[in-house]
């Protein structure tokens, strides 16, 4: 199975426990910066956070949840998933190497008018080529050459970082673009990752609850499925209007048919699978939208970004943390109460994000969507924390 990522047999890592496993300190961050950088984007959005961050707010809140929440999340899967398609442990100092870089960069990116852009762009950028390195190497030892597209995806999603801090040291402005092609590399991850594990969970899921399916796939669609989102990051960068509205209903349509194969219907008595599903369909949803906003004015484009971002890839991040962190601390894989309510509210966000704006102000979509969003991933934090930081409950290293 090309993307694994349940239990794999490690050595004893070397370092702190926390360090001894990508997904310990990477998801634990990506929930804490879930929390933090929507706090501090609703204090400034609302006036009370006065000049702060100096950097355009619109841009730090962009850059922060697709570098920094969803940079956390990669790195988290790409250093737990790794070990698993190549036999070699990455634990101790490459970890905590990464997490600092991670962690300069969101202090960097903070500090506004304390550094100047070109030291803030060079702190920022570290974290992606590190990871790069970091899970490439041990996949060109293994010849694990086809999973090496992660490895080119992290290459390009740097390119993305770079043209934001191109127009924030004020070469040309391109930050709208960096934003948009992070956001559509983010989309395609979950289209590559989602199209493996997504369906393979759901049927190992349902038969422990006694329910047999067999999901469909067809080696045509699961190559056009997401190449439509590569049609659709282009057609968006390229300036949007028709082609764009064309793309994404295209696109729409393939992923929907690909979503409607996997029993998603199935799922609902399983929480870990229902999230899964419903990052999935929002996805479509979010797509659909695209294609409406582009070809119509009845639908908001920043509605339809948000419907993408909030549910899509909050909704699959939040999915695959909670599921994989169990797995890996060997846990049963038994969300908690707490957990299952996070799944809920962050649908919750993306439907208000999406919706509100379209029958109430745009305010109140804000506000609503991001104390739902932050109490998800508040929760998230409450119940991982532990999960986190502490060993695995089976004794094993890890």
């Amino acid at each position: 199975m090309l993307l694994q990522i349940e239990p794999e047999s490690n050595p004893t890592p070397s370092g702190a426990v926390f360090f001894a496993a990508g997904f310990r300190p990477f998801f634990l961050l990506a929930g804490v910066w879930a929390v933090v950088a929507m706090a501090l984007w609703l204090a400034v959005w609302f006036g009370q956070a006065g000049a702060w961050p100096v950097l355009p707010p619109v841009v730090w809140h962009g850059h922060e949840m697709v570098f920094g929440f969803g940079g956390a999340a990669v790195g988290g899967f790409l250093l737990t998933a790794v070990p698993n398609w190549t036999g070699a442990a990455i634990s101790g100092r490459p970890v905590a190497l990464l997490t600092l870089a991670w962690a300069a960069g969101r202090l960097a990116m903070a500090s506004g008018a304390l550094l100047p852009p070109p030291v803030i762009a060079v702190v920022d950028l570290c974290f992606l080529p590190l990871l790069a390195v970091v899970v490439g190497r041990p996949l060109i030892a293994a010849g694990k050459f086809r999973n090496m597209v992660f490895v080119v995806l992290i290459g390009v999603l740097t390119a993305a970082n770079l043209l934001i801090h191109l127009e924030l040291m004020g070469f040309a402005a391109t930050a709208t673009a960096g934003l948009h092609l992070g956001i559509w590399l983010l989309l395609l991850m979950i289209a590559v990752v989602g199209g493996r594990i997504v369906p393979s969970f759901t049927k190992g899921g349902l038969r422990m609850a006694g329910i047999t399916v067999e999901p469909k796939s067809w080696p045509a669609l699961e190559i056009a499925a997401p190449a439509s989102l590569v049609v659709v990051a282009a057609a968006d960068l390229a300036g949007g209007g028709a082609p764009l509205g064309i793309a994404a209903l295209i696109a729409a349509g393939l992923h929907g048919v690909r979503l409607a194969a996997w029993y998603g219907h199935r799922t609902a008595g399983v929480p870990l699978l229902w999230i899964l599903h419903a990052g999935y369909g929002w996805l479509v949803i979010g797509l659909a939208l695209t294609g409406m906003a582009a070809l119509t004015s009845v639908v908001p484009a920043n509605t339809a970004l948000h419907a993408l971002t909030v549910g899509a890839i909050a909704a699959m991040i939040l999915g695959v943390m909670s599921r994989a962190a169990l797995g890996h601390s060997g846990r049963p894989l038994v969300p908690a109460r707490a957990t299952v309510a996070a799944y809920a509210l962050v649908v919750l966000a993306a439907l208000a994000r999406a919706g509100l704006p379209l029958v109430a102000g745009f305010d109140l979509a804000v506000a609503v969507s991001g104390v739902l969003w932050i109490a998800a991933f508040g929760l998230f934090v409450m119940v991982y924390w532990p999960v986190c930081t502490g060993p695995r409950a089976d004794g094993r290293p890890g």
